[in-house]
């Protein structure tokens, strides 16, 4: 298939790699030339913009950070240069109304829009361990399906409206934004009373929390490994100012989002901003007297 590729972060550089090594003809774009040259390496074409990243593809991937950067690739040659027919997939995290009025832009051109979140960290998307959370026109999906299968190890799809991908995207990271602001909390009561970060570690992932999100975001609590981010402080404050506003126009209250939400906001006050939001755990540690 013939696919683009806009936005090679270290998500992007991952999933566009698999698509690449899986044999597709792929034409690639990143505002930072750079980031491209790997994939260059291997194979890859490099556009020289964003249009020439996306004329003659049947579907065209983006992995942008906001939905700020997504409009502006949209505006910016994507949806001019998208042929008929042919399929936008962005796969970042957006908020339900940008992809709303994003569907009936597409669909006014005469183009496609599925959105299609995914659900893990880089190393996850390296091996194609993904969750893959679509949501769009039903033929459109099935004609993606093998890409879905490429980049990752499960595809759930969310049904035809775009926004509904959107949801699940955000209501899963609040869950586990949740679950990072409850870790938080233990890690601290326990070592108040003396209790090494790693025995309570060895608790929760041994018994009733032996799960790949524990696992993971308890061993970079216990380590304190906050500096090699998976995902920064600031993407999850963004991602939890989408989470409350979803929850706003759907009349859907979410107090739990509030608590992690300002913890993320601590987080970023205290200059963590670039570090992983599970750091978080440290401004807990610091408001319980621990550091």
């Amino acid at each position: 298939m013939d696919v683009g590729f806009i936005g090679l972060g270290r998500m992007g550089q991952a999933i566009a790699g698999r698509l690449l090594d899986a044999g597709h003809d792929l034409v690639v774009y990143n505002r930072t030339r750079s980031k491209a040259d790997d994939l260059e390496r291997r194979g890859a074409t490099v556009a020289q913009d964003i249009a020439g990243a996306c004329a003659g593809r049947d579907v065209v991937f983006t992995m942008l950070t906001d939905d700020k950067a997504l409009d502006t690739v949209v505006g910016s040659g994507l949806l001019d240069a998208l042929a008929e027919g042919a399929i936008h997939v962005p796969m970042g995290t957006h908020s339900v109304t940008a992809l709303t009025e994003l569907a009936e832009t597409h669909d006014a051109a005469g183009q496609v829009l599925v959105a299609a979140p995914v659900l893990g960290r880089p190393d996850a998307a390296a091996a194609g361990q993904l969750g893959v959370v679509p949501a769009g026109p039903a033929d459109a999906i099935e004609k993606l399906a093998p890409l879905f299968d490429i980049i990752g190890r499960r595809t759930f799809v969310a049904g035809t409206n775009p926004a509904g991908a959107a949801a699940v995207k955000l209501a899963n990271n609040m869950v586990l934004g949740c679950a990072i602001e409850a870790m938080a909390e233990g890690f601290a009561l326990t070592r108040k009373f003396g209790v090494t970060p790693e025995v309570f570690n060895e608790v929760l992932t041994d018994g009733l929390f032996a799960a790949p999100a524990y696992k993971v975001y308890g061993g970079i609590i216990s380590n304190e490994a906050y500096d090699q981010a998976g995902f920064t402080t600031l993407l999850g404050l963004k991602d939890s100012n989408l989470i409350l506003a979803a929850g706003h126009a759907a009349s859907v209250p979410l107090p739990s989002c509030n608590v992690y939400r300002d913890r993320l906001l601590g987080a970023v006050a205290q200059g963590d901003g670039e570090r992983d939001w599970a750091v978080m755990a440290r401004v807990q540690a610091r408001a319980s007297g621990l550091e």
